[in-house]
């Protein structure tokens, strides 16, 4: 029925642009994957000096999923993740959750 990744990241006040600038302009490569179906960057609420942000992707199954984090797409696709610039703008690293559909409507 599906299954969704989700990375929520806290983004320091001051770097929210950078932030979804890095992910508009980074090489994603989802959809040279099989099984994936959508990708959303999510803007959240403000927190404690940060406002919170999601990664959403939705796949066809958790095994696709998982094809994906062993894929050469990936790993093409998380090659700058560690670079300064996005250190600087977290306040430590992403929180990943994992779901899968287990009741669909629509």
């Amino acid at each position: 029925m599906g299954y969704i990744a989700m990375n929520r990241f806290q983004v320091r006040h001051g770097f929210e642009d950078q932030f979804e600038t890095m992910w508009a302009e980074r090489e994603s490569r989802l959809a040279e994957v099989e099984g994936f179906r959508e990708f959303r960057l999510l803007r959240g609420p403000d927190g404690d000096g940060f406002r919170l942000y999601s990664s959403h992707v939705l796949w066809d199954s958790r095994a696709a999923f998982e094809a994906w984090t062993t894929s050469q797409q990936f790993r093409d696709a998380h090659k700058d993740a560690g670079r300064a610039s996005a250190r600087e703008a977290l306040l430590g690293p992403p929180s990943f959750e994992g779901f899968e559909t287990v009741l669909h409507e629509g």
